[in-house]
């Protein structure tokens, strides 16, 4: 039987060094990897680029390694929810690649099936698509963007196996599925990692082919960006 399971944080980010590109799953705090995060953060490795649909919070998430300067570069999304970020941005310390969120999003998916580019009517006749190659379909212009190349790709389910098959909950679904197996290495943290063949087959939305490592994350806060209660 294959196993993909690793005993620890630390042995799951082997290899990892300075200077690498990494893709981190998650939507705003919703399905971040925290354990990797967190690990990244006691390695203190530098220089890293960062392909993420969010930039965390100030105190959490990927703001951890913005706070000690861990990060050179971020594509992303949307990010207007970390002050250190926005800090760094305008000091000219922090290189940002502002994205379209379907665009970041089929850049990976694109990586994950071995497609080198796509093509895209978002951000034609923008700045976005200043240097990039155009080309028209049925009429409608359209913008090349490469496909990502990461070194690591960080992922958090909610269930998984020994096989690295994975199933994800809720806002969860959004990045991590389409990252896993977009980067030369895929390391899952999961909250529940079972024996292979427990999961219900039909239940599972990444099979194990797309992962290469996967653990039983601890301690996960799942805090929230925006906590809005209604007056009673």
């Amino acid at each position: 039987m294959i196993t993909k399971t690793v005993d620890s944080v630390s042995e799951a980010l082997q290899g990892v060094k300075d200077n690498m590109t990494m893709m981190l799953g998650g939507f705003g705090l919703s399905g971040i990897p925290e354990n990797a995060i967190s690990h990244l953060v006691k390695l203190n490795v530098k220089g890293l680029t960062c392909i993420s649909n969010n930039a965390g919070v100030d105190d959490f998430g990927l703001g951890l390694l913005l706070q000690k300067k861990q990060i050179k570069k971020m594509i992303s999304s949307y990010v207007g929810e970390n002050a250190e970020f926005e800090r760094q941005m305008l000091s000219g310390e922090l290189d940002v690649e502002l994205i379209p969120q379907g665009t970041l999003a089929e850049r990976c998916r694109a990586a994950q099936a071995g497609f080198p580019a796509i093509y895209t009517p978002a951000g034609y006749g923008t700045e976005i698509a200043e240097g990039k190659e155009t080309r028209e379909f049925d009429g409608k212009m359209y913008v090349l963007e490469h496909a990502f190349k990461a070194d690591f790709a960080f992922i958090k389910a909610w269930k998984g196996d020994t096989a690295g098959n994975l199933i994800f909950k809720g806002t969860a679904r959004n990045f991590n599925p389409i990252m896993c197996g977009a980067a030369t290495v895929t390391v899952a943290e999961v909250e529940e990692l079972l024996p292979a063949g427990e999961l219900d087959p039909n239940q599972i939305h990444i099979p194990g082919v797309f992962v290469q490592r996967i653990f039983e994350g601890k301690n996960y806060e799942k805090r929230i960006e925006q906590r809005t209660v209604r007056k009673r």
